[in-house]
């Protein structure tokens, strides 16, 4: 597969797992298209076998399945990058006619791309229905990424109605491609008991094997799951470790909750000189909980020099976004007016910053 192919899938995949994101603070969610239920605990069953050498069974049999760390793409790539090309440029009606006249020759990731281009509507009207047509075409040709959309699709209920069953099929021929994000959706499936019988032992494996593959928020949830012993057997080491992973590739979820277990005594020793910046990452990110741990940092110097004025900046910032916390809202209140001063400035412009950065909105 060419590196314009590869770097487009990565791409899609990533928009897809990711693109309905919801943070809360210190709770273990997923980043998918559904959240797992937090209320309702999942049974605990025997931990999968450690061997390894074939992707994730698709067979249906709880505890058969083990994790490959190297799966061969088996979907032969065709045609050129010119599409590719232009659409990394932004060139988004220049990619949709190549790829059209691609598609036309028979090129089934060509589809794909038409899908995507009509999915998030670039320099198109969206159309949901007419993306789902052309993702069920890749998928008909055999393109793995278009079975992969066409996955989410059904599971998202965009073109098409809503159908986890649908979902489930597809992820799981993409999964025994060796793909990584349809392996973390089938594994959220198996967690969740959607599209596919409630199984822990199956969606650990698959999570499991998505986060090896280096799937960010598989690495989330998957230290969530050695938290809790859900479908293994608990390992807060284990937890710790993939949680650290997580973070390090810039998920604010994970920063977020990475950092408040280093506070808390439960992650790796290591790992502790990084709490500032880990809650520096995830505040810059919009997270108000994230603010507001990061002022108390400041506050009282943990990892960082003592800054009554950054903490309180940072406490007014997650303040704004609709943190509660009288407490500190007391210490401010008895600091200096010059220094309270100066602090509403910066958090004034703070704020004002993230009001024309779209990508710098707190997080929900």
């Amino acid at each position: 597969m060419s590196w314009h192919h590869l770097k487009f899938a990565s791409r899609l995949a990533c928009a897809a797992v990711l693109g309905a994101a919801a943070a809360m603070p210190v709770a273990a969610e997923t980043s998918s298209w559904f959240s797992r239920d937090t209320e309702t605990p999942v049974p605990k069953l025997a931990p999968s076998p450690k061997k390894s050498g074939e992707p994730p069974s698709a067979s249906g049999q709880s505890g058969s399945s083990t994790i490959q760390k190297n799966i061969p793409s088996t979907v032969p790539a065709t045609g050129d990058d010119a599409a590719y090309t232009a659409f990394d440029q932004g060139q988004y009606l220049t990619a949709l006619k190549l790829a059209q006249e691609a598609a036309a020759r028979g090129e089934p990731q060509a589809n794909t791309l038409i899908g995507r281009i009509y999915t998030d509507g670039l320099g198109v009207q969206k159309d949901d229905r007419k993306a789902f047509e052309f993702f069920q075409r890749a998928s008909d040709m055999g393109d793995v990424q278009g079975t992969f959309a066409l996955g989410m699709s059904y599971a998202q209920g965009r073109g098409v109605k809503k159908d986890y069953k649908m979902a489930g099929e597809l992820f799981e021929k993409a999964a025994l491609t060796g793909n990584a994000e349809a392996n973390y959706n089938l594994g959220l499936l198996f967690l969740n008991g959607n599209g596919k019988p409630l199984n822990p032992i199956r969606a650990y494996q698959h999570i499991r094997y998505a986060a090896e593959k280096g799937v960010p928020q598989a690495e989330y949830d998957l230290a969530e799951l050695y938290q809790t012993g859900t479908g293994v057997d608990a390992n807060a080491l284990e937890a710790a470790r993939w949680l650290s992973r997580a973070a390090e590739k810039g998920l604010s979820t994970a920063q977020y909750d990475y950092a408040v277990r280093l506070l808390q005594g439960f992650g790796l020793t290591k790992d502790e000189p990084k709490i500032p910046a880990l809650l520096k990452a995830a505040a810059e990110k919009g997270i108000p909980g994230a603010q507001n741990r990061l002022a108390y940092v400041y506050l009282d110097g943990i990892k960082v020099k003592k800054d009554p004025i950054e903490a309180a900046k940072w406490r007014l910032i997650a303040k704004k976004n609709g943190f509660d916390d009288k407490s500190f809202d007391d210490i401010i209140a008895k600091m200096s007016k010059a220094d309270r001063l100066k602090a509403e400035t910066e958090a004034s412009a703070w704020i004002d910053r993230i009001a024309v950065d779209p990508e710098m909105a707190p997080v929900p």
